[in-house]
Formats: structure tokens, C-alpha cells, sequence
């Protein structure tokens, strides 16, 4: 399913109305960028999308080349425009696509698209292998708490903001849909498949159910 099919808005609205979809937008995405090794060379981008984190991460890291990996050719056409030569755009799925050397592996509202956990503890072995000495993984999506009471509490903020834009109905409908498609590991359970995969992982940015989150490999 493409991004905008996912969203059921028009490709070319993805940069304006991802806003209005996930609260703090803007801040999760310059806490992720802040933590890329200013002196990163390579850094991976799984599901690159319009390349928004892309883009901040290459102001960080002023000599980085990027390597953007995402099924949705449409949208890469988007982010080729945004990233220019600084970026190498792969069409085709992180899950099955070769992770190749980095110093900074990083992923936005992308990885809950993974469907099992077998999966995503596969996929962050594979990218604690592919980050040099020094290298960092960052995430930046949505995991819920644990406690199921506190969860309601997560998701009805959401809502909230959601409903700022589109109201109350429009929202919960934006809510079941994406439950349909998208898999929102708890935070506690999200850093133990990173741990998995050989990799040392801390809280970064964390406000309602979102999490920026970074770690680097155990050597």
C-alpha cells in the first residue's frame, strides 16, 4: 500500500499534513537529527518517505551522503527533489533490502509497519551489523505504555490533536484505519528488540505515546 492510500490524503500534501496527523512533529524529528554524529559519512534512512528526517540529518552531518530505502516510488520521486545529490534513493522494502555500511542508521514513522516482532528484532540485528565503530541507530514513531490505563490516556491525547484539524469523527476514523495497517510496539517492549539485535538503547525525546529513541552497538 502506498503512503498516500495508507493516509488517504494526496502525495503532494504528505509534508503539510503529517503535521496536523502526528503531534510534535517537528521536535521529534530535530531530537532524531541531533543525535547523528555531526562527522557521520553514510547514513541509511529506512522508509525514507519525503525525506524530511533525511533532510535535517544532512544539516547535522554537513559531509554525509544518505542511502534512502522505501517501497513507495512515488514518494521517493518527492524526496529526490528534497535531497538532491546528497542522496542515493533505493526503491524497494528495508526489511528485505541490504543495509549497507553506515555511521548512522535512522527510521521516522516508518518501522510500525514491521508486522511481527520476529521481524523487527531481524531487521535491528541487521542494522547493529551494519553501523561502523562510533555509529548510532535512531527511531522516531509511536509506542504506547505498557499500563493499558495510561495507553487510553496516550491515545485520547492523539485524538485531541487530531480533532484540532479534523474533528471528531474524522479522527477516530483516522485512528481505526491506521490501527488496520499499523503495529505500535510499547516503548519497554520496542527497547528490548533493540537491545535483541545487539544494540544499547536510550529514551531520547518522549511526550504521550511518541519516543524518539537511540542506540548504539554493545563493542
Amino acid at each position: 500500500m502506498s503512503v498516500a492510500t495508507h493516509l488517504g490524503i494526496e502525495l503532494g500534501d504528505y509534508d503539510a499534513r503529517i503535521r496536523t496527523f502526528i503531534p510534535d512533529y517537528h521536535a521529534m524529528i530535530a531530537a532524531a537529527a541531533a543525535a547523528v554524529p555531526p562527522a557521520a559519512r553514510t547514513i541509511v534512512d529506512l522508509g525514507t518517505g519525503t525525506g524530511a528526517l533525511a533532510q535535517q540529518c544532512l544539516k547535522q552531518a554537513r559531509r554525509a551522503h544518505v542511502v534512502g530505502i522505501d517501497a513507495d516510488a512515488g514518494i521517493l520521486q518527492l524526496a529526490a527533489r528534497r535531497l538532491g545529490r546528497r542522496a542515493t534513493l533505493v526503491c524497494g522494502s528495508f526489511l528485505r533490502t541490504r543495509v549497507p555500511a553506515a555511521d548512522a542508521v535512522v527510521a521516522s514513522y516508518a518501522l510500525h509497519h514491521v508486522r511481527t516482532r520476529a521481524a523487527k528484532a531481524a531487521l535491528y540485528r541487521r542494522v547493529g551489523a551494519a553501523l561502523r565503530r562510533g555509529g548510532v541507530f535512531v527511531s522516531v514513531d509511536c509506542h504506547p505504555a505498557t499500563n493499558r490505563t495510561l495507553a487510553r490516556r496516550q491515545r485520547e491525547l492523539w485524538r485531541a490533536h487530531l480533532q484540532k484539524t479534523y474533528g471528531r469523527a474524522d479522527a477516530d476514523a483516522f485512528l481505526a484505519a491506521w490501527a488496520k495497517e499499523d503495529v505500535y510496539v510499547p516503548l519497554a517492549d520496542e527497547i528490548d528488540l533493540i537491545e535483541q539485535g545487539g544494540l544499547a538503547a536510550d529514551v531520547i525525546w518522549r511526550k504521550g505515546s511518541f519516543a524518539v529513541l537511540s542506540a548504539s552497538p554493545r563493542r
